[in-house]
């Protein structure tokens, strides 16, 4: 695998920090994940692949034991607010000058900068400060944000895994590590490059809902199906726009006038409700209409198209992307929960640390082992 060799630290957080945690392991790095003594909910369905270790960081031991891991790390990802890391005496400057080549990945919110850098924040306002959200929802509704795919994953872990590809292929000659800034409000507007870049282009220049691509015309819409289902259909070029009409056996002059993009939608929402999805799959696929149906999650893992590729994993999950020809990824079947402190023994004693060592700190809560409280 590409990143074989390599060895990560995931210091444990939300959904952000975890899923960069899992692309790199998928790439084939050894990712640890320091997870908290005593820690509570486990948030982190994405450890596929990780090992964990739990670690009490109010203690200096447990902070010391963090260094120790880092001194010998290729990545370090750390979800915290600014200043928590240095308050621990573990900020980029003390652990880079320990190691050199860290790749030290920060992963927030509103980056490591700007009046909002203390702020607790969510997905939702990193795409409201990014520029994004704005564009997304129908008219005369309010914006509405894609549950939490476009700042915490695709402006976060994806643009967060970018980087550290980046840092390391540049410390493979300048033998350096670096800090890496990753703000999710940055890397959602990132992702949203082409909204900014076409702004004066002819799919634009109209208030949210009213644009070619924002669900303002009829042929880029989604449409109900007799059985309850839907169909997306993307019919923008004339080619594809007259294949469209064909196969729902209409012609232009059936439609409303076609400024009236409204009164078309009402003509194409009553025609997709004369078939079931599958009928009309049966007439659209193989065609350049640009129609395709609206799956769930599970009829994703089912359809021809899907399985052909083996697009998804047994366990449902999808296979990671993108397939590399010579070393493709490859998703480790172990569990996508990982219990907090599982591999603590383990890590710790490859990192040098005799059993009595471990028990001793086992004792002093310094670490926990999963099932194990104390030394017995």
């Amino acid at each position: 695998m590409a990143l074989k060799g390599l060895k990560v630290i995931e210091l444990a957080g939300l959904a952000p920090a975890p899923v960069c945690g899992m692309i790199l392991s998928d790439f084939g790095a050894k990712v640890i994940r320091v997870d908290k003594v005593g820690s509570g909910l486990n948030y982190d369905v994405t450890a596929r692949g990780k090992r964990s270790i739990a670690l009490n960081l109010k203690k200096p031991e447990g902070v010391e034991i963090l260094r120790t891991l880092c001194g010998s790390a290729d990545v370090l990802i750390e979800p915290f607010r600014p200043g928590v890391m240095e308050r621990l005496g573990l900020g980029p400057d003390n652990l880079i000058k320990e190691n050199p080549k860290l790749i030290y990945a920060r992963l927030t919110g509103f980056g490591q900068t700007g009046p909002y850098k203390d702020m607790a924040g969510h997905d939702i306002n990193y795409l409201g400060l990014s520029g994004v959200l704005a564009s997304l929802g129908r008219k005369h509704e309010n914006p509405i944000a894609p549950v939490n795919l476009l700042a915490d994953f695709a402006g976060g872990s994806f643009t967060c895994a970018m980087g550290i590809m980046a840092a390391l292929l540049e410390r493979s000659s300048s033998g350096q590590g670096q800090v890496i800034d990753s703000c999710m409000v940055e890397g959602a507007a990132y992702v949203g490059s082409w909204l900014f870049a076409s702004r004066d282009m002819f799919v634009w220049g109209q208030p949210r809902g009213y644009n070619l691509l924002d669900s303002g015309a009829h042929f880029y819409e989604t449409y109900k199906t007799k059985d309850g289902k839907y169909m997306c259909v993307g019919s923008l070029e004339p080619q594809f726009y007259k294949i469209l009409l064909e196969k729902l056996n209409i012609t232009d002059d059936d439609l409303p006038q076609f400024d009236d993009f409204d009164e078309m939608k009402v003509k194409l929402a009553q025609i997709f409700s004369e078939k079931n999805q599958d009928e009309w799959c049966k007439i659209f696929d193989g065609t350049d209409a640009c129609v395709t149906p609206v799956l769930d999650q599970e009829e994703a893992l089912d359809h021809p198209q899907n399985k052909a590729r083996g697009s998804f994993l047994p366990n449902g999950m999808p296979r990671p992307a993108p397939l590399l020809s010579r070393t493709p990824a490859v998703a480790s079947s172990s569990p996508n929960n990982l219990e907090f402190g599982s591999h603590t023994r383990e890590i710790l004693a490859e990192a040098g640390f005799t059993e009595q060592d471990i028990g001793d700190l086992l004792d002093r809560r310094i670490i926990e082992q999963a099932n194990i409280k104390s030394k017995l």
